[in-house]
């Protein structure tokens, strides 16, 4: 929303356009400019959707980190974006906030090509801890006196690589502050024993205050030095663990531990934090939010409200939360239905994700069979090797993660399954332009990347029952890995439930006869090339189409087929033209003699934005209008 066209009461935030503003207040206003921030989003999000529970637990926070820290000169690295909206109101996107996650507006995540204030991307989970560590390093030994600030929220800080970054600033020079927001979420309910520890460590603060104070005298008597600072901590660690009877992990890296404090107290934490803003050496506030904090709804329910749509700010009734009348359901819903199907029948059946079963809709089996669903948390690679072992001992594990975060677990794919030929099925939700979450979530790459690794089956369903079947295709094979990836959001078809039939692998399927120019797709996209091809009839083009349903192996008998009609071809995908079908079908043509005009449409080798679906179908070239262009255009020549 724009402050010009809003009834909302907002006098501080409306006068604050960076943090310097925010500065010249006194300390006694910044718990208004917090209930102003929630407020603005409030109802800034009803109408617009975007991230809601995890930047409004943020607040107190993020004021916090702007009053206290000299933005942009010292450096605040958020992990997962999902927690800054509130840091894009304080750093002069206030404004433009109404744009927010559209096409050619703000990112929905902190972009540095957006604003000096956004120091690091911040799409994909547990990278700040790295990223700072690296900023801090450079900045000392570049001699500068910046604070850098890692702010880990989410559950974050349960991924690995959170953990080999801590273990590098442990063993490294440098005065790195990490912040652990610790609202006991991920998007699901958080999981796993690092939750259940966090959620019971506390230390004193009278404690820490007498450390700090004690190691400051003995340096000043010249007693230890910070070459020595190591041993001590590690000594005053174990009696205090010997006292408390807590051990507390991070100081066992050697790593100051403060905390943990409530992070919706904002008089506490702006003094904790000029308290410790200029301490050296690594070190980390524990700090204990609420997702959703100051909206009742998303209090009771912050799962639902990470990211809830449009919404009665008044009422908090959620406007895009069931279908209307008789809507197709999601594909991710046609999966997690039908994977209950196949469990019921399949006893191997395991499913894991990775902290996303409502995403999934992995949560449909898990309510009727808990035992058998394995939510690891934000570990993506842990859960593809953990399904590698599973898979070994017999089992039959369908790995739910999105496209863009199975990026994440490349080597894993390579090492710990496909090279062992191990059946996992890997079930591959949000593939291709997934629309306003934007660069960091497009699932551009997953066709590409995968088709490089030996022995992995790679196929594309063009409607719901495809899915299904491929499916129970890949239940039924277990002779290596499968790869079935399909879109976000709803389907094609009111009544999904087919009768489920074992298809040929390596085989796809002819829907329309045709001399003149032949189209190759693959996936959901079938569905626009048919319309395309509609136009082109209507032109006297005569259109042939092939769903080509795996891309690995490839349908061999339909490219001979296709050669021999000595015609043009364009094909299409909703993923990176580089590497993908229509690299596939070049090389196939150019490796057997074959000269063919060919023409590939996908997402261009560029990063695109967010946008809504149809408006980055558009940009990239592969929409109704642009497939029958190009069909008219590769005829004419």
């Amino acid at each position: 929303m724009s402050i010009s066209d809003s009834n909302i009461s907002i006098p501080l935030l409306e006068k604050i356009d960076s943090p310097a503003d925010l500065r010249k207040l006194p300390v006694e206003k910044l718990p208004q400019v917090c209930s102003e921030i929630r407020t603005f989003l409030i109802n800034s999000l009803a109408d617009n959707p975007g991230h809601f529970a995890s930047s409004m637990g943020a607040v107190e926070l993020t004021v916090a980190l702007h009053y206290v820290f000299d933005t942009p000169s010292d450096r605040l690295v958020w992990d997962v974006g999902h927690q800054a909206y509130g840091h894009k109101l304080l750093t002069g996107r206030r404004e433009a906030f109404s744009t927010n996650r559209k096409f050619g507006g703000l990112s929905g995540f902190p972009n540095p090509d957006e604003s000096e204030y956004d120091t690091f991307s911040a799409g994909h989970a547990s990278n700040s801890i790295s990223a700072a560590l690296g900023m801090a390093i450079a900045s000392k030994l570049k001699g500068e006196k910046k604070n850098v600030v890692a702010i880990v929220g989410d559950a974050s800080i349960s991924g690995g690589l959170a953990f080999e970054g801590i273990n590098n600033a442990a063993n490294t020079p440098n005065n790195l502050l990490i912040i652990l927001n610790d609202n006991d979420m991920s998007i699901d309910r958080n999981v796993g024993a690092l939750n259940s520890y966090l959620a019971h460590l506390t230390t004193s603060k009278t404690y820490n205050d007498f450390r700090f104070k004690l190691f400051k005298l003995l340096r000043k008597l010249h007693l230890v030095s910070d070459r020595r600072k190591g041993a001590m901590l590690r000594f005053n660690n174990s009696l205090k663990s010997l006292l408390s009877k807590q051990q507390n992990i991070f100081e066992g890296l050697n790593i100051r531990y403060f905390g943990p404090f409530d992070g919706h107290d904002v008089d506490t934490l702006v003094k904790v934090l000029n308290d410790i803003r200029d301490m050296e050496g690594p070190r980390i506030l524990h700090l204990r939010t609420v997702k959703g904090k100051g909206y009742a709804p998303a209090e009771a329910d912050p799962a639902s409200w990470h990211a809830p749509g449009r919404f009665d700010p008044t009422t908090g009734e959620r406007r895009d939360s069931k279908p209307k009348g008789n809507t197709p359901l999601k594909y991710q819903d046609v999966f997690g239905n039908t994977l209950l199907e196949l469990a019921r029948e399949n006893k191997d059946i395991v499913a894991i994700t990775a902290a996303m079963p409502s995403g999934t809709s992995v949560s449909t089996i898990q309510a009727e069979m808990p035992h058998r669903v394995f939510d690891v948390g934000i570990s993506e690679g842990h859960a593809v090797t953990f399904a590698g072992g599973l898979a070994k001992d017999g089992m039959l594990p369908f790995v739910a993660i999105y496209s863009s975060f199975l990026q994440r677990a490349y080597d894993h794919i390579i090492h710990d399954v496909a090279l062992q030929r191990l059946p996992v099925v890997f079930c591959i939700d949000r593939a291709g332009l997934v629309g306003e979450d934007g660069a960091t979530h497009h699932g551009a790459y997953d066709l590409a990347y995968l088709r490089t690794v030996p022995g992995m089956t790679i196929a594309a369903p063009r409607n719901e029952h495809a899915l299904r079947n491929l499916m129970y295709t890949a239940q039924a094979l277990r002779n290596g890995p499968f790869a079935i990836r399909y879109p976000r959001g709803g389907g094609l078809e009111i009544n999904w439930k087919n009768e489920m039939v074992k298809i040929p692998v390596g085989k796809g399927e002819k829907l329309a006869e045709g001399n003149d120019v032949v189209v190759l797709s693959i996936g959901t996209v079938a569905a626009d090339v048919e319309k395309a091809i509609d136009r082109a009839k209507s032109q006297g083009i005569s259109v042939a189409h092939y769903d080509m349903i795996f891309l690995k192996p490839i349908d061999e008998d339909i490219l001979r087929e296709v050669a021999a009609k000595d015609c043009p071809v364009i094909t299409v995908e909703d993923g990176t033209v580089k590497g993908g079908l229509g690299s596939a079908v070049s090389e196939w043509f150019a490796s057997n003699g074959f000269m063919r005009k060919i023409k590939t449409l996908g997402i261009p080798d560029m990063f695109i934005p967010q946008g809504s679906p149809a408006q980055l179908h558009e940009m990239c070239h592969f929409d109704v209008k642009s497939i029958f262009d190009a069909i008219k255009e590769i005829v004419k020549n």
